[in-house]
């Protein structure tokens, strides 16, 4: 291992505006709008403002999956909104959401017009209005239930923690990167020891905890997220690859992944959407890449 640093914290924290590697310009320390922007408003009750990241995608997912189930409510308007210009900060977004983080959604169909922000809590709103995707017998609820909240809490070890200094960081940190790779592996681990006695998340049964793990870690196995597939020996967990291909042939998963993405072949973006017909009139332009969020 690397000699220890000789950075000494100090008494009180200071931001230095310029010390934050890639991200720097976009990240600080305090919430709030940074300037005014209106949020656009589409036709469809369902208004998505997000980015095609991993917590995006699990978003576009859920919906792209109701609406092959014939839910026509839940077609949707998704907004592009690009984090590494800011928009994130605009005063629309953040009244949308306080914590300045895509996705983001409004419900204008509700009684109220509501606002719903952190994607397991959009998930679980929009299958409990919806009626799919969460275990129909209130003993299995737990369990999915578990899986979701399990997600939110274990992908910031994956993206903040292994993405960031393995990937993103102004400088390699050996101990940093041995931490939170550690650490992925065990999260790995676990997924690959319940999916060897599961064929998903909750049994038998495809549901919003796979929706929401799918796009973190099955994503992070196909090389996706951080060209870490191989520092990370993803062919080790046979039990995760077997499941991730499943989860990935899914047609709408396919949909999904497509919209509001600005990376990659361009074939495989969408970068708004606003209607099905969308997916065969998607543009071709490209837009710069943008980190995992």
């Amino acid at each position: 291992m690397n000699d220890a640093s000789e950075y000494v914290p100090p008494k009180v924290w200071t931001w230095e505006k310029e010390n934050g590697g890639r991200f720097a310009n976009i990240n600080r320390p305090i919430a709030g709008p940074t300037h005014d922007k209106e949020l656009p408003v589409g036709r469809h009750p369902l208004q998505l403002y997000s980015l095609a990241t991993p917590n995006g995608v699990k978003v576009t997912v859920l919906l792209e999956e109701l609406l092959a189930l014939g839910h026509s409510g839940a077609e949707y308007d998704a907004w592009l909104i690009r984090i590494g210009e800011g928009d994130q900060f605009g005063g629309g977004f953040v009244g949308v959401n306080p914590n300045s983080k895509i996705p983001a959604l409004m419900d204008r169909g509700a009684p109220k017009p509501t606002r719903v922000f952190e994607s397991g809590a959009i998930l679980l709103y929009l299958a409990e209005k919806f009626g799919e995707f969460l275990p129909k017998d209130p003993a299995d609820k737990p369990e999915c239930l578990s899986w979701l909240f399990w997600q939110m809490g274990s992908a910031p070890y994956l993206g903040g923690g292994f993405g960031h200094f393995y990937a993103y960081a102004p400088e390699k940190i050996e101990y940093a990167i041995n931490r939170f790779a550690m650490e992925t592996k065990r999260q790995l681990d676990v997924l690959d020891r319940h999916l060897a006695e599961n064929e998903y998340m909750c049994g038998d049964e495809y549901t919003i905890a796979d929706m929401a793990i799918w796009p973190w870690y099955g994503q992070l196995l196909l090389n996706r997220l951080y060209d870490g597939a191989e520092f990370l020996d993803a062919p080790s967990y046979k039990h995760v690859n077997r499941w991730t291909d499943q989860i990935g042939d899914r047609e709408a998963v396919k949909r999904g992944r497509m919209v509001n993405r600005v990376q990659g072949d361009p074939e495989t973006q969408l970068h708004e959407r606003h209607d099905a017909r969308d997916f065969e009139l998607r543009t071709q332009d490209k837009l710069e890449p943008e980190a995992a969020e």
